[in-house]
């Protein structure tokens, strides 16, 4: 049965905190033993080194998941959220575990890499259920803008159309990431096994020169896709200060990947050289070794950045209901993004070369395809509260099943962005009317009065 009692907010976490320094008093001392046992060497000297780095990062990032589970008032904001608070523990936690046993380094670097990739998706799913929690009419807001032009380098190609288009391009510029990173990942296992990999060595006659540039191009673009998704979008987005999270998401993403290559050139040049490799077999696993103790350290202040950056407390209530079991779960519920990727998948073949079909974002609920995350849900807002009950503070509903709350249950913090539709004045409803443009005229059809209303006004 779930965990329901009424006061697990108090004692859940003083109990994460004493079980946090039981690990520590068992951990410290089997390091302290093997760094003897092995002899003290400067491999070792690093590894515990970078040893306290992780164990002062991890409280940090766990504390703020924790947090966050606590207050888990508002899922659909808060589930990408914590996905992205886990890269830090899993990006520390790894680079230390590569350090110390090289040899399985490209194995446990394969979930780190991944989760790269994931993290990039959630912050853009972040993003847009903000945006259609706070603007049911998303779409029809962003194409009365102003035509947005791409960015350097690609600022001689003809610009998205504002509206759909640019949402589901961005959608699908960042998503083809998630599905490139593990698929190059798997590769590169592959080409490892066959000994062709060649990690950290630029040269034409290795796989991990090519898969890097491949991966390095399909990054860029997925960022570039939210760099433009951004800038359409500005003033939507600042009431949850998207700038110090993008920067946060971006600065670990790309900064391991680039000091990666900048420490592979190093050895290139022969700055890093065979001479001397100290306890590592050969210069390569010096390079790698080097890479994840660097990591460790960065991922020390990049948990401070996180910790403020995607805080708790706008989400904090004062009449909080709900199980910690169904806050815990909610944290491995994965089933959006699954439901999103077939999606995207189903229709890439008429979005990409072409202008999609209007409906994409309005899908009717009886062709038997589920809306993803760009579906424009509140086009029938009241439709969707009669089938989908809100629960109260917008509780999780179990595993699989998220219903968002509207814009009425948000934040006070997330709630106070200015709708930017409003309707016409009554005295000016005639004349609106008489002057009504082909656009409006579509997107007033759903709004005619059907012949039962007609009677009721005779």
């Amino acid at each position: 049965m779930p965990c329901s009692c009424g006061n697990w907010r108090r004692w859940i976490r003083p109990l994460v905190v004493v079980l946090y320094i039981l690990l520590l008093l068992v951990v410290l001392p089997l390091c302290i033993w093997d760094m003897q046992k092995s002899g003290v060497g400067i491999h070792n000297k690093a590894w515990f080194i970078a040893g306290i780095f992780v164990f002062m990062t991890m409280p940090i990032s766990l504390w703020g998941i924790l947090q966050h589970l606590v207050h888990y008032t508002q899922p659909e904001l808060q589930k990408p959220i914590i996905r992205i608070l886990w890269m830090v523990p899993i990006y520390s936690l790894d680079s230390w575990i590569a350090l110390k046993y090289p040899r399985i380094a490209i194995y446990v670097d394969t979930c780190r890499e991944c989760y790269e990739a994931y993290v990039i998706y959630n912050f853009m799913t972040f993003l847009l259920n903000y945006l259609e929690n706070q603007y049911p009419s998303l779409v029809s807001m962003l194409e009365s803008q102003e035509q947005q032009r791409h960015l350097p380098p690609l600022c001689c190609c003809p610009p998205w159309p504002m509206g759909e288009v640019l949402l589901l391009r961005c959608k699908l510029g960042v998503l083809q990431y998630t599905v490139v990173r593990p698929v190059t990942t798997v590769i590169a296992l592959i080409c490892q096994l066959c000994g062709v990999y060649d990690e950290g060595n630029f040269s034409s006659t290795n796989a991990w020169t090519y898969l890097v540039i491949f991966n390095n191009i399909s990054q860029l673009f997925a960022m570039y896709c939210l760099v433009l998704f951004y800038r359409a979008l500005r003033e939507e987005l600042s009431p949850i200060k998207p700038v110090g999270k993008f920067l946060c998401v971006k600065m670990v993403v790309f900064v391991s990947f680039w000091q990666a290559a900048f420490i592979a050139l190093l050895v290139k040049v022969g700055i890093i050289s065979e001479e001397r490799t100290w306890e590592w077999e050969s210069v390569e696993a010096v390079a790698t070794g080097l890479q994840d103790f660097i990591i460790c350290v960065e991922m020390f202040l990049a948990a401070i950045a996180h910790h403020f950056s995607f805080t708790y407390k706008p989400y904090i209530q004062e009449a909080e209901e709900g199980s910690c079991f169904d806050s815990f779960m909610a944290m491995w519920d994965v089933s959006d993004v699954r439901a999103d990727i077939s999606e995207q998948v189903r229709n890439v073949g008429r979005t990409v070369m072409g202008r999609p079909r209007k409906s994409y974002f309005g899908e009717d609920p009886g062709d038997g395809e589920r809306s993803g995350l760009l579906s424009s849900g509140s086009q029938d807002v009241v439709t969707e509260a009669a089938s989908n009950p809100v629960s109260p503070n917008g509780q999780y509903q179990g595993l699989g099943r998220t219903l968002p709350p509207h814009s009425a249950s948000a934040p006070a913090e997330l709630s106070s962005a200015p709708a930017k539709l409003s309707s016409a004045p009554c005295d000016e409803g005639y004349e609106a009317g008489l002057e009504e443009t082909p656009e409006e005229e579509r997107s007033g059809r759903s709004q005619e009065p059907t012949e039962a209303d007609l009677l009721v006004i005779t």
